[in-house]
């Protein structure tokens, strides 16, 4: 199908500045990485979204949902097709003890709105620079707390455009896991079940989290924050301490000199180099301690032609 007459239908659905083509997605990722997409949009409404997937159905043209690419590697050739990003859907607003959070918002910006509604149970996610959606994906967690934990309902989009209300429990949340990928979900709202607290408590915590973030992580870089999952019986960053890995870069991608378990891109790091310095970790500490680590990071798009 020609490209023109698809940036038609597209903007019919949504409107002309919410279809880009031939987008840098490193421009719009966290990690500063990722060539192109062919098409880049940002619809600003739940019904734009269904049409969105209906179309991409359709037309039969790849299709893949960005978040703000925190935990995210878009390699250098970019992504094909329709890239979708929801960062208009961001509304948050409480009720009660419940927190409604769209998709596109900050899971930082969740966290902070249930602090100024005096409800406790987000604090965990001050510190998680991923989106709200991006956060459901992979059950993001922090400092013993995890999605999982405070999650009611979330309302999303299947595969072939439909709108559906489902229970926390429906997600199969896990150790930085879901069933969204697997099921083809475009997350558009969370609903979180809280309780009142004390603000005073609630700040507190989330300033010694914060705290213990500032102190740690390597925050003056982008990164695609925690690369590794943990190890069972072990910590990443300790073994790719212990490997003498801190510091190893290739081209602008860095083992973080702060924390080990991150890569950052200290100058204008390519995906490859990325990646290429992600496996040499993965080989040193496989050789070194016998332990495979796996990765965290979300690795998608294809390699320069």
């Amino acid at each position: 199908m020609a490209n023109h007459h698809m940036y038609d239908r597209l903007i019919a659905i949504t409107s002309k500045e919410n279809v880009m083509v031939d987008e840098y997605l490193k421009d719009h990722t966290y990690t500063h990485l990722g060539g192109t997409a062919d098409f880049f949009v940002t619809p600003q409404s739940y019904d734009e979204v269904q049409q969105i997937v209906k179309l991409a159905n359709e037309v039969g043209i790849p299709f893949t949902l960005l978040g703000n690419g925190s935990n995210l590697i878009v390699k250098d050739g970019g992504i094909r097709g329709i890239v979708m990003n929801l960062h208009h859907l961001n509304d948050i607003h409480a009720d009660g003890d419940r927190l409604y959070a769209q998709s596109g918002a900050r899971i930082i910006d969740a966290s902070r709105a249930a602090y100024s509604e005096s409800l406790t149970g987000l604090e965990f996610a001050c510190g998680i620079p991923g989106s709200v959606g991006g956060a459901l994906y992979m059950n993001a967690g922090a400092y013993g707390g995890e999605i999982k934990d405070c999650l009611e309902k979330a309302i999303v989009v299947d595969r072939n455009g439909d709108l559906l209300e489902l229970q926390a429990s429906e997600l199969d949340l896990s150790y930085r896991t879901s069933n969204i990928p697997a099921k083809g979900y475009i997350v558009l709202e969370a609903i979180f079940k809280l309780k009142k607290g004390d603000q005073a408590e609630i700040k507190a915590v989330m300033d010694d989290l914060t705290y213990k973030r500032e102190s740690k992580q390597p925050l003056e870089y982008p990164s695609c924050g925690s690369v590794f999952k943990r190890p069972p019986g072990y910590f990443a960053g300790k073994l790719i301490q212990d490997s003498d890995l801190q510091g190893k870069q290739i081209g602008g991608a860095q083992v973080s000199l702060k924390h080990a378990g991150f890569i950052v891109n200290i100058d204008h790091a390519t995906a490859k180099e990325y990646i290429d310095l992600i496996h040499f970790v993965q080989k040193t500490v496989k050789d070194k301690f016998g332990v495979k680590l796996e990765r965290e990071v979300r690795i998608i798009g294809e390699d320069p032609s």
